[in-house]
């Protein structure tokens, strides 16, 4: 049986932020993973975060992924955002304590869209740098920076849409705490073989998100099959948390075996 989390950014959310680990727990998941959970501050307060780390303790769930702040612009992070540098790097330490506190260990910097009148050379420079920066940090806590291909037709500014892609970077940036997540439902969109994508990278995957595709619904309602993908992760070796990432509004867990 995998080992799924619930993204709780994108499901349970009808109610307030923290009292999704505790619906998540009920509802029979030991996980949860969050986007940045503190909208546009990159550095809440003790307070915000006390209540954050307490909200995941009581519930009795793990913290299986956090990403980095990622709501601007448009959701798709800062990494690669020359305006954002000072945003980005003030938030590096703040995720990373979130981390440490909670025994996180994998946090998703996702690379950010290119922006016009920006060279996007020096934007993939300023990329390096910045997931350097980001695992350096994370090493010290035995944890894992996460780097995320996304679909072009939903994030057109998005550099990063494949597999290869995302490698490549990673290869770049030199850390060996960089890892691949890989998202099953972008991957798809975008029209990659899914299978040939576990079983080459299979070794450079850090984290495993799904949704089914098309509709980014739970699994069942669209045309992926989930036993078939499932049973190649585990042959390929992966044994980490898949997160469940995906839009349902009734919150059936019927497809889960």
């Amino acid at each position: 049986m995998p080992k799924f989390d619930v993204n709780c950014s994108i499901l349970f959310t009808d109610l307030p932020l923290l009292e999704r680990p505790a619906a998540a727990k009920a509802a029979g998941f030991d996980g949860v993973e969050f986007w940045w959970p503190f909208g546009t501050d990159p550095t809440p307060g003790d307070k915000e975060i006390d209540a954050f780390v307490g909200a995941i303790a009581d519930a009795g769930v793990q913290l299986a992924g956090l990403n980095f702040i990622d709501l601007i612009p448009a959701g798709r992070g800062l990494v690669s955002v020359p305006s954002a540098v000072t945003t980005f790097r003030d938030n590096i330490e703040v995720a990373v304590g979130i981390a440490e506190r909670t025994g996180c260990k994998a946090l998703n910097a996702l690379y950010g869209n290119r922006i016009e009148g920006e060279d996007p050379a020096k934007q993939d420079e300023l990329a390096l740098e910045n997931l350097r920066l980001a695992a350096q940090a994370a090493s010290r806590i035995g944890a894992t920076v996460l780097l995320e291909a996304l679909n072009s037709p939903e994030s057109p500014d998005y550099p990063v849409v494949s597999a290869e892609h995302a490698v490549r970077v990673i290869d770049a940036a030199g850390e060996p705490n960089i890892k691949f997540l890989c998202d099953l439902y972008h991957l798809s969109r975008m029209g990659e073989d899914l299978h040939q994508v576990i079983n080459t990278y299979a070794s450079r995957i850090g984290h495993v998100q799904i949704a089914d595709n098309p509709g980014r619904g739970r699994p069942g309602t669209g045309d992926l099959d989930f036993t078939a993908l499932f049973e190649s992760l585990s042959a390929a070796g992966y044994d980490g948390w898949i997160g469940l990432e995906y839009k349902d509004a009734d919150l059936d867990w019927s497809w889960i075996k």
